[in-house]
This record gives C-alpha cells, sequence and structure tokens, in this order.
C-alpha cells in the first residue's frame, strides 16, 4: 500500500499543500502533521480583524475540522515532528510514532525573532494573539518594539481601540528593509497624525518596572508590550537530516531539496526566484500558497518549475500597502500620483527593467504591476509616473 505524502507544517503553506493534492486528484494517503492544537488558520486577520474582535477564532480558519474528514486528510495537530529518517523514507513524532511517506512536503513555518526583555509579548500563533487581545482590552498605554509591517498593523489595531501607543523603531524609517523612503515617511505621517508616538534611531535597553527604558534614558509606560523585529526560519529539521540549509531550507526552480522525495515551501524555503540575482526566502501568505500548489502538481504528476510573481500587503488602519515583485538591486525609481493625496505607487527598474512595485490605496497600479511584472513587457520609468499613460497589458 503507498505511504502517499506526508506534510509537516499546520499552516497556510501546509495545509494549501494537502488541499491542492486533493484538489489535483491525488488519491493517496495524505497526512497534516502541525504543532498547534487549533486546526490550521489564517495569520493575516491576527494582528488586524482578530485583536480589534471583528473575527472570531472560528472565522479564521482555513477550513472547518470537518473538512479533513470529508477529504480524507489525516490531520494530527499538537504534535512535534522530532526527526527526518531519510533512508526509512518516515518522519519521528515527539510520542514515538513513525509515519513513512512517499513524499514528504516541509512547510515549518518560522519562529518570532526575540529579545532578551521580559513580560514582552509576541505575535506569531494564534495563542500569542488571544494573549494580545486580552490584555489589550484592559491596557492602557501600549509600547510596539519594532517598525516592521507586524508592529504597525498592531499599532494601528491598537490605536483604533483608543490606546496610548509608541512604536519604537532602531532605523532611521519605518519598514527600511522592504519600501522605498517615500513610502515609510508617509506611513510615519499617517501614523503620527492618528496619535501615535514613533520613535525612530532608537532602541528599548530593558524593562524596567512596566516601562520600556529607551537607551537615552527615557521611558515610555507600556501595559502592554509587543515586540515585532522579525522571524526565524525553522530550519532545524531540515539540517538535522542532512539536507542543505541557509537562511531556509535549500530547494531548487521545483521546490525539492538535495533529496528527491522531500519539498520544502513557505516562509522555511529558500529558492531561486526568476524574479531576484539571488535566491530568496519570501514571507507571505501568498507564497506560501503558491509554493503549495506548485509542489501539489508537482507530486501529481503535473508539475513545473516554481514562476509565481511574489506579491505581499499590508493594511494599517484605512491604508493598504501592496507590493508586487522584488526592489532588491534596482537603480531607478519613480512615484505615479501624489503622496499627499494618500494614493499612489512607486516603481522599481533594474538596468530599464521594471522589477517591482509598491502602491498605497491605488489596486488598480499593484494588478497591473504583477501582470506587467510576469509578463515582462516593457514600460519605462517614464511612462510609470505618467498617469495619464496606461499600465494595461494589450
Amino acid at each position: 500500500m503507498p505511504d502517499g505524502v506526508v506534510i509537516v507544517g499546520g499552516g497556510q503553506a501546509g495545509f494549501q499543500a494537502a488541499a491542492s493534492l486533493r484538489a489535483e486528484g491525488y488519491q493517496e494517503p495524505i497526512t497534516l502533521i502541525g504543532d498547534e492544537p487549533h486546526p490550521p488558520y489564517q495569520r493575516p486577520p491576527l494582528s488586524k480583524a482578530f485583536v480589534l474582535g471583528k473575527q472570531n477564532q472560528d472565522q479564521i480558519l482555513l477550513r472547518p475540522e470537518t473538512y479533513y474528514r470529508d477529504h480524507q486528510i489525516r490531520w494530527i495537530p499538537g504534535e512535534r515532528t522530532m526527526a527526518i529518517e531519510t533512508c526509512e523514507h518516515r518522519v519521528r513524532l515527539r510520542g514515538g510514532a513513525a509515519i513513512p511517506y512517499d513524499s514528504l512536503v516541509l512547510a515549518l513555518g518560522a519562529r518570532n525573532r526575540t529579545l532578551p526583555l521580559p513580560g514582552v509579548a509576541y505575535l506569531r500563533t494564534l495563542a500569542e494573539a488571544i494573549e494580545i487581545k486580552q490584555r489589550l482590552e484592559q491596557a492602557n498605554d501600549v509600547v510596539i518594539i519594532g517598525g516592521g509591517f507586524i508592529g504597525l498593523e498592531i499599532a494601528a489595531s491598537a490605536r483604533t481601540l483608543g490606546k496610548s501607543v509608541t512604536v519604537v523603531e532602531v532605523l532611521p524609517r519605518l519598514m527600511a528593509r522592504v519600501v522605498a523612503p517615500v513610502v515609510s515617511d508617509f506611513f510615519y505621517r499617517a501614523h503620527v497624525s492618528r496619535g501615535v508616538e514613533v520613535l525612530l534611531n532608537t532602541r528599548v535597553r530593558e524593562i524596567r518596572g512596566g516601562d520600556a527604558v529607551l537607551e537615552d534614558g527615557s521611558r515610555r509606560h507600556g501595559d502592554l508590550v509587543v515586540v515585532g523585529v522579525g522571524i526565524v526560519p525553522n530550519t532545524e529539521l531540515a539540517a538535522e537530516a542532512g539536507l542543505p540549509v541557509a537562511n531556509g531550507i535549500c530547494v531548487d526552480e521545483w521546490l525539492r531539496t538535495a533529496d528527491e522525495r522531500i519539498y520544502a515551501i513557505g516562509d522555511c524555503a529558500v529558492y531561486p526566484s526568476a524574479y531576484a540575482r539571488s535566491r530568496v526566502r519570501l514571507e507571505s501568505v501568498q507564497n506560501a500558497v503558491d509554493q503549495a500548489v506548485a509542489v501539489a502538481k508537482a507530486i501529481a504528476g503535473k508539475g513545473a518549475p516554481y514562476r509565481a510573481v511574489p506579491w505581499f500587503w499590508s493594511d494599517q488602519f484605512d491604508l493598504r500597502l501592496q507590493m508586487a515583485g522584488l526592489p532588491a538591486g534596482h537603480d531607478q525609481m519613480v512615484v505615479r500620483g501624489e503622496p499627499e493625496s494618500g494614493k499612489f505607487s512607486v516603481f522599481y527598474f533594474r538596468q530599464g527593467r521594471l522589477c517591482a512595485v509598491d502602491s498605497v490605496n491605488r489596486p488598480a497600479d499593484h494588478l497591473a504591476a504583477r501582470k506587467l511584472i510576469a509578463s515582462g513587457a516593457p514600460v519605462n520609468p517614464q511612462q510609470a509616473a505618467d498617469e495619464s499613460f496606461s499600465l494595461k497589458i494589450s
């Protein structure tokens, strides 16, 4: 009897791999192993709708528990995979059970990067979101350490709830690693205008008596202090099995590891992108879903090299930031629209070719950018900056 597919990781990527295998007509056994006790759920609402009380736990589930039974997906919750026994083609669980596989999909995700500060909260899992939601209800003053997507989304949610909010960012601008200065400046002004205190070039030295003590000795009181300073890919299981890792589990353009039976997808995988000059590891729902679909097709015998255009989004207050492509290595950028209007886009070019677009409240630009980047259709900086020029591909 075939052993089928074992998927380690019950997040977006793991769930999508299982669902897509069945959608592709795969008939063999599928086992989905997750280390959390909950069925797979959506992470994006955790920093927004969930903590705001607009969505409850059931509403963020990717599917109800009955889905797994109805689709003959063996779901094992609350279980940690301790080892991959590659020679025997099986995984060993914490409880000692061994589960054999014909193909193994590693959707191991990532974990929070932590700081040596006591009493702070992090947001990655549903359990952490529940804690933050409960603490927010009692808090008056909230301190956010980190001015990236998660930090700013939580800041926006806390401020929407009427809390006093301070964001502390060690770099000279917000979201500095992923967006252009004009976008950073826009979101800085947007948060400040809504009552958020934003401290740039600032580091929290320690937490003392409920206060965040800054490097200059000043303090910001925090009934709740949330840290959002990035994530670390979970690669240990793969490394212990002898699979190559380098800021992620190394895979080829087919998302296969050095072991042809083993694939890696989502936040934990580093792959050769057609839209970058180097291997990349992407942290996004789109990447997790698209890679899961690609792996399911490969296992079902319908595979093709992974070529999806990366795209991302972040909702803060009533602002939606949407990003398409990868701007690394760009040598020119132009702005389409006026930032003062609250609706504009930044087009990035690398050697005259469009490589990425950031859009604020301009969804049409975002959709056009994804098509332009995927097709390689020519558009030059002058055209991109000219709002009278149509971005639609004829």
